[in-house]
């Protein structure tokens, strides 16, 4: 994808879902309110816990009287948001996140499905003669939190890919923990509040068409599909997943991020609140709702609503007496076996056979003993796991005992999955993949700018229809004012056409442009006219350019022409780069920002390097700037 893809990259990278870089700390927290919740259980005031949770609220207006205890406040309110959320990561994933990749997200797909199937067989198989069996649901969902928090707590090597792995399938697990509870969980459906909820439905996904007041739309009418929903018999916290899924979501575009620049640069130029304000505007408007509102609320999920829930979820009395009887449970066991067994199996086998099957791939550098280590971790069943306890088990007793089994099962998940991961590591050393520039630049192959024996080297990979590889957001020019001739930039393509049609048509164009000595300058063209790429436009470029056009129509689609913009995208394939624009410095990948300040620091804190190849190559023409 382009920019805003990059942007997605970098985050399915480096994002627990709705915890961001803060994966330890947030899990530290959810694990420090659950030990709270069971010592105050078990404590000398233990009844106090329980009498906390059952005190009622109770809000009146006129003859309308609402009433409520505590842990109804939570857990069919407050976690509303917790699943608003979710879903709002779930409508992102499949539309415009990884799960738009086919080939990619089908195996972490299939394995999640495998591993919503396998626990719930394994626990009825355990259940089935006890009259618990309806209780599946507890163990077919995997907790992200924990799940991210554990794996960054045991760090193995490079875990960005199965990281990425992990939270495609957490997406999928997701959507089928939700399904779950509103199909087979739910009070007896009322048609009439369900046609209500319905026509509100229809209001929020006609929201976006509103020019003001969006927010305050979508926070009342999402606040009656809430009462809607409970009326309706089914349980109110999808009402959280439903707005989400009509929020729309998209990419930054192109003509909002050149008008928010416009207005900055107004701005700087005359200092005033009018444009202070349009310039926040704009940037705000900039981004989805759905982005803006992940961005909001993330925090407040993982370090208040999710350590909150725990509190008043994880209370499990561990005396003598429960211990005993969940030992000899065959509902505690059947927990714990769909949880640790039944996610190891279903996740790792369905990998191995598709894989096996050749009908789908992993990412470079993801290979099965990782997924059996992440497998593993995927035991960590909290969250939904507990939500589900209160839901599907109406015996206090019977509650009690699941959530031993949650409890020891993610215990048992976490050191399995510590014990794989120290092993594999062992005995295969990962690699990391994308660290390392797969084929050094070649002075007789790439396309290069400046002194061939320069001691700095900045490589980029994009796409000519990829605006934010365009001069809108490029710094390579202010990065070669600053370095003079002590820099050589190389330009390697990496045409996404998924999302940019003519992408990799441009990307010919100006390797035919090159065969008669401008290429940069037909790059620079291209950018120029970034939605003009059609083949007619590309020809009228040539001409504009003085170009032998009936030459530059033979090269455009020749076997070396298309052969060698696929060279690069097999180098970048390799390499796991997947959005534009992406840098290495040196031989290293940036990660990051990379406005020119950015770049300009990377490089000098990098320092100067004698260049790969010999000085004496020739280099390409100085082209107008980009």
């Amino acid at each position: 994808m382009s920019a805003p893809s990059a942007t997605t990259h970098e985050r399915s990278v480096r994002k627990a879902k709705h915890l961001g870089s803060g994966d330890r700390p947030a899990a530290a927290l959810l694990l420090i309110f659950t030990l709270l919740a069971i010592l105050w259980a078990n404590s000398p005031w233990g009844w106090t816990y329980e009498a906390f949770w059952e005190l009622h609220l109770e809000i009146g207006l006129g003859d309308l009287q609402l009433s409520a205890s505590l842990h109804q406040v939570v857990n069919d309110a407050i976690m509303t948001l917790f699943f608003f959320v979710v879903g709002l990561e779930v409508k992102r994933e499949f539309t415009i996140g990884d799960l738009t990749d086919r080939s990619r997200a089908i195996v972490p797909v299939v394995a999640a499905i495998a591993g919503l199937i396998v626990p719930a067989l394994i626990f009825v198989a355990f259940t089935f003669s006890t009259g618990e069996a309806q209780a599946w649901g507890v163990v077919i969902s995997t907790d992200t939190a924990f799940l991210l928090g554990a794996l960054a707590i045991i760090g193995p090597k490079f875990p960005a890919r199965l990281r990425t792995f992990l939270l495609t399938l957490a997406v999928v697990d997701d959507v089928g923990a939700l399904l779950a509870i509103g199909v087979f969980y739910n009070s007896g459906i009322d048609p009439l509040p369900l046609v209500i909820a319905a026509v509100l439905m229809v209001a929020l996904a006609l929201v976006r068409f509103l020019r003001a007041g969006r927010g305050i739309a979508y926070a009342v009418l999402g606040i009656a599909l809430w009462i809607a929903v409970a009326q309706a018999g089914i349980h109110p916290t999808l009402a959280g997943v439903a707005v989400a899924l009509l929020i729309p979501v998209f990419p930054p575009r192109r003509t909002d991020v050149e008008r928010t620049a416009e207005l900055t640069q107004a701005f700087r130029e005359s200092p005033n609140t009018k444009y202070a304000s349009a310039v926040a505007r704009s940037l705000r408007e900039s981004l989805s709702i759905n982005d803006r509102l992940q961005a909001a609320w993330g925090p407040y999920i993982s370090f208040l609503v999710l350590p909150l829930f725990a509190l008043a979820n994880a209370g499990v009395h561990l005396d003598p007496e429960t211990l005993g009887a969940a030992l000899g449970s065959p509902l505690t066991w059947g927990v714990v076996a769909g949880l640790v067994v039944g996610k190891f199996i279903g996740i790792a086998g369905a990998t191995a056979l598709i894989r096996a099957m050749g009908k789908g791939r992993l990412a470079p550098g993801l290979g099965m003993p990782r997924i059996a280590g992440g497998a593993a971790l995927s035991g960590i069943g909290f969250t939904i796991s507990l939500f589900i306890v209160t839901i599907a088990l109406p015996d206090p007793e019977q509650q009690d005992l699941a959530r031993v089994g949650v409890l020891g099962a993610s215990v048992i998940a976490f050191a399995l999955g510590w014990v794989i991961f120290v092993v594999a590591d062992r005995l295969s050393p990962p690699v990391a993949v994308g660290a390392v520039l797969a084929r050094p630049v070649d002075l007789e192959r790439d396309h290069v700018r400046g002194r061939p024996d320069a001691p700095y080297t900045i490589v980029e990979y994009g796409d000519y229809e990829c605006p934010f590889c365009s001069r809108a957001t490029g710094s390579i020019d202010a990065v070669r004012a600053h370095f003079g001739d002590d820099i050589r930039y190389v330009w390697r393509h990496l045409p996404l056409e998924s999302v940019h049609p003519h992408a990799k048509e441009a990307a010919q164009a100006a390797e035919a442009a090159g065969r008669q000595g401008k290429y940069f300058e037909m790059g620079h063209v291209l950018f120029a006219n970034q939605r003009e790429l059609q083949t007619d436009d590309l020809v009228e470029y040539a001409r504009d350019l003085g170009l032998d056009v009936e030459r530059f129509v033979e090269d455009l689609h020749s076997p070396k022409v298309v052969r060698r913009v696929e060279d690069d995208q097999l180098d970048a394939e390799m390499m796991d780069l997947h959005s534009t624009p992406t840098f290495f410095i040196g031989s290293r990948r940036h990660v990051g920002p990379y406005d020119s300040a950015t770049l300009i620091r990377a490089l000098e804190a990098q320092g100067a390097q004698v260049p790969d190849h010999p000085v004496g190559e020739a280099r390409e023409p100085e082209p107008p700037s980009r």
